[in-house]
């Protein structure tokens, strides 16, 4: 197999055997949809209002074959908090433009990001303010029609 370089979110993308691409083929977008999990977890349940948060999102193809799974946008997946995508309160606007996630057969996908544990707040400047004390919830997502989601709930505590 001839190998490439990351793709932008740093999975190793590689060429698959003519043979193998094929089979994905076969498996109709429908299945495809139902056959991609994502699952989000986070280092504790428990933070000061000030601790980073160390998320994993995990992608992972169930079928034993690859699968080609259409997205209504070039974003294949991303998280919230509290209903704001990536903490943040500003608002992004994405021309409807389809992509696809592929996957090999029975492949699983970690993506682990840190987040400071600030909400990015928009108006007439923008600025960062720490999570207020309380429970909230993180989900991630996969951006296929309908979302593939998963969330957790963690709890902030005054420090």
């Amino acid at each position: 197999m001839r190998s490439r370089p990351p793709d932008d979110v740093g999975f190793d993308v590689r060429d698959l055997h003519v043979f193998t691409r094929g089979l994905s083929a076969l498996v109709p977008p429908s299945l495809a949809r139902r056959a991609v999990a994502i699952s989000v977890r986070t280092d504790r349940s428990t933070y000061a209002c000030s601790d980073p948060v160390e998320l994993e999102i995990v992608i992972r193809n169930r079928l034993p074959l690859p699968i080609d799974v259409p997205t209504t946008e070039q974003r294949l997946f991303g998280w919230r908090f509290d209903g704001l995508l990536e903490a943040s309160e500003e608002c992004v606007f994405r021309a409807p433009s389809p992509n696809e996630l592929s996957l090999r057969a029975r492949e699983r996908r970690t993506i682990e990001r840190v987040w400071d544990g600030s909400i990015r707040r928009e108006g007439d400047r923008t600025h960062w303010e720490p999570v207020e004390p309380g429970t909230y919830e993180i989900e991630a997502f996969l951006t296929t029609d309908p979302e593939t989601t998963d969330a957790t709930t963690v709890t902030f505590e005054q420090s």
